[in-house]
């Protein structure tokens, strides 16, 4: 059986796609951050390769990128972070990296079945 793996322009596909949303975002200030220069930090490149990667069906990967770029997007913006977000933001990514080594598996399963 051979093995089907995404095509390249899927890839690129879907980067133009999520970039065209960040900027659709960021030119109609949708999530209240200021000028467009409040929305494309080094923080947010974590998330969108973190999405990419998502998109792409790299589940762990991508969990790791949006979870680190949130947190360190969250001490830029609050000086202190609320003690509720730091009780549980961790613990909550630690699961969903479980999750996603489940998920991952699983599709791996289903694209060696086809």
């Amino acid at each position: 059986m051979r093995n089907r793996e995404h095509h390249p322009r899927t890839g690129i596909g879907l980067f133009f796609i999520i970039l065209g949303l960040a900027l659709l975002i960021a030119t109609n200030d949708l999530l209240h951050l200021g000028g467009i220069g409040n929305y494309f930090t080094w923080q947010t490149a974590m998330v969108f390769i973190g999405v990419l990667l998502f998109a792409n069906l790299n589940f762990t990967g991508g969990v790791l990128l949006i979870s680190g770029g949130v947190w360190f997007y969250l001490q830029d913006q609050y000086i202190v972070i609320p003690s509720l977000i730091k009780t549980i933001y961790w613990p909550a990514v630690i699961m969903l990296l479980g999750l996603s080594f489940i998920i991952s598996s699983l599709v791996r399963r289903k694209k060696n079945i086809n």
